[in-house]
């Protein structure tokens, strides 16, 4: 049984249907079928279709289109040539279309497994800054660390990253003896008690 589910032209699945008939009998070798005009409306079609699906059988032998007497029938074998022929074809339609169609949803889950990804990486950045915050705080000449080691003060729980110091740049991983001056730009790992941040600025 000729299967017309896959998007094959109109022209080729009235073929098949026409060679089909032939092979279960219907029409016989040698036997006139019915005209352009009546397989036009047989099959809901434009005279132009038909021709072109007689044209097709015509040319793989299975009819004979003779001027003045209209479509006979040529070849029950060739007819069933022609639809062993459009089986596999039809496999084949079948198998490609259905890879086209899982390569359009491979495609459609990967861009959306793109953006996910995405979205999984900048909330994660955004939990990550709330959770480990990076602060940079500045030493007034008022405050109680001035003069302090990292030690001795209360800023090493916090992690100090980098001490900035005018003139001299960037300290950075300062060891626990080094001193705290007033105008240092204090770069810290977490957040700062109200203790620990008594005559710090924010910066």
């Amino acid at each position: 049984m000729v299967n017309h589910d896959l998007h094959l032209a109109r022209y080729v699945t009235i073929a098949a249907d026409i060679a089909e008939r032939i092979v279960r009998g219907e029409y016989q070798e040698g036997q006139k079928i019915f005209g352009r005009s009546t397989l036009a409306g047989k099959y809901s079609v434009s005279p132009e279709t038909i021709r072109r699906a007689l044209t097709l059988l015509q040319e793989v032998g299975i009819v004979d289109v003779v001027p003045g007497i209209g479509v006979v029938v040529k070849s029950v074998s060739a007819a069933q040539k022609y639809l062993d022929d459009f089986d596999q074809r039809m496999v084949l339609t079948g198998i490609h279309e259905k890879l086209h169609e899982l390569l359009k949803e491979r495609d459609r889950v990967n861009g959306e497994i793109s953006r996910l990804l995405e979205d999984l990486l900048q909330h994660t950045y955004h939990l990550e800054s709330r959770l480990n915050k990076i602060e940079d705080w500045k030493v007034l000449p008022d405050s109680i660390l001035v003069g302090k080691t990292l030690a001795q003060s209360r800023l090493n729980e916090s992690k100090v990253l980098a001490i900035v110091r005018k003139g001299q740049g960037d300290i950075v991983d300062p060891a626990p003896d080094s001193r705290i001056l007033a105008g240092d730009i204090i770069t810290v790992y977490g957040h700062l008690n109200a203790s620990d941040n008594e005559g710090l600025i924010r910066v």
